[in-house]
């Protein structure tokens, strides 16, 4: 009788660490930390939850999702939260959270999305397209080049471009250095104006705007989150500014050469689902790169400066 009971014990036990998924609750978790609340990252992190629910099935994922409100101090303090409550996953939205996802943990698997150059943000050298360890993600680098070539197409009389962006971001400081050498090969005169935080985002505006024809402003997240003083100083000012996303051209810029941030979570999501469910090992996985770019425009911002765009441009929704 002993040895029965015994026997259909093991038995039930086998049967419930089946049935177990993730953390053991019949589901995965998933800790998600997100910069700051934007368009951008907020379509980013839909995408993601889209994908991988579909991939998995509701009732198999439970995702955490955290907001560090623009410090990076948070995105720390979220994220080895995540660690502790040991998610079977975290997704780091933007530079800061995955910088500080990769120094909480080297077990938990780590995606990245909305990062322009991995390189730059994790300091690696001889870059070959993949992480390794237990990082990966998505990259929302646009081709830099080809904004280049919108700000002389749309502005062939220009002289003086003034780049916009926040110091303390790496990503961004990588694509001022790649945008520069491009504009500068095209005759302009660039000058970098670097605001250190959202206090200074006015002052360093109108002081770009004083000095420049155009205005550039790169994929940057304090940027992103700063629009609508950025307007108040711009359109007044009749300064046009080419964005490096459509979330920033929507608030302050009349054009971009841009990616669908959505699609691009969803992209990482599904490199979620396989690493997951086994299929992939995340330290061979390349970043992923978005496939498609689209020249937008912001109707209203053009129409109040007088600018008529190419055909070949959309309007912003």
């Amino acid at each position: 009788m002993k040895k029965i009971v015994a026997l259909t014990l093991a038995a039930l036990m086998l049967v419930s660490l089946a049935a177990c998924g993730g953390s053991g609750s019949g589901k995965y978790t998933v800790g998600i930390c997100q910069l700051v609340q934007h368009p951008a990252l907020d379509a980013a992190t839909q995408g993601f939850q889209d994908a991988l629910t579909k991939a998995l099935g509701e009732d198999k994922v439970a995702f955490d999702v955290q907001n560090a409100s623009g410090e990076p101090t948070n995105c720390t303090t979220i994220v080895n939260k995540f660690v502790s409550s040991k998610v079977d996953l975290i997704m780091a939205n933007a530079t800061p959270a995955l910088q500080a996802a990769v120094q909480a943990t080297k077990d938990i698997p780590v995606l990245g999305t909305s990062v322009t150059d991995y390189a730059s943000a994790l300091e690696i050298e001889g870059w070959t397209g993949t992480v390794g360890g237990n990082v990966s993600g998505t990259s929302d680098l646009a081709p830099l080049d080809g904004q280049a070539a919108m700000i002389k197409e749309l502005f062939p009389d220009a002289k003086t471009v003034g780049i916009l962006y926040c110091s303390s971001e790496a990503n961004s400081q990588y694509q001022v250095d790649v945008i520069t050498g491009y504009l500068t090969e095209m005759g302009f005169t660039v000058t970098p104006y670097s605001f250190t935080d959202t206090n200074d985002v006015a002052s360093v505006t109108q002081a770009a705007c004083d000095a420049s024809d155009v205005i550039y402003i790169p994929t940057d997240n304090t940027a992103a989150s700063n629009t609508e003083a950025i307007a108040n100083v711009v359109l007044p000012a009749k300064v046009p500014v080419v964005a490096g996303e459509a979330g920033i051209c929507g608030g302050c810029g009349v054009a971009t050469l841009s990616i669908s941030y959505y699609d691009l979570g969803y992209a990482t999501g599904e490199m979620a689902a396989k690493v997951l469910k086994g299929e992939a090992k995340i330290s061979e996985m390349p970043v992923q790169y978005a496939p498609e770019f689209t020249k937008q425009y912001n109707a209203a911002n053009c129409e109040a400066l007088g600018i008529t765009v190419p055909a070949d441009y959309t309007p912003m929704e």
